[in-house]
């Protein structure tokens, strides 16, 4: 059956195949775009879901011309929000990141405050410079 096929059929084939994966691409983006959405009511998300399962085509195209600007400022917007995230996390994770100067202020202030005795200051101070 394969050996039945020509060049130019195959590259048609292989052309509807992507074509088709495109379109499903952009029907989940519509889609996911449209329901996270907050600037929109509940009745204008059903009217755009109804245009794009009527008129599939001609209503993600127009989504797309309408708010396609919008939707990369969302993605932007979101993906800043996850670094801040991400960023927030690493810092809360990695602690205060003051090294060594900071530990020793913390050790000096604990001895000066009569929490540890200055031998366990000492022990500490050498432990953290070695």
């Amino acid at each position: 059956m394969l050996a039945d096929w020509t060049f130019g059929q195959l590259m048609w084939s292989m052309l509807v195949f992507f074509c088709w994966i495109l379109w499903f691409w952009f029907l989940f983006t519509v889609f996911g775009d449209l329901f996270r959405r907050h600037d929109i009511s509940g009745w204008a998300k059903f009217g755009w879901c109804v245009f794009v399962i009527f008129l599939p085509f001609l209503g993600v195209l127009v989504y797309l011309i309408a708010r396609g600007g919008s939707m990369a400022e969302r993605d932007i917007a979101d993906a800043q929000a996850q670094q801040a995230a991400f960023d927030a996390y690493v810092r809360q994770t990695a602690g205060s990141g003051g090294g060594t100067a900071d530990e020793l202020a913390k050790l000096a202030d604990l001895r000066d405050r009569g929490v540890i005795t200055a031998a366990e200051f000492d022990q500490q101070k050498a432990a953290l410079l070695a």
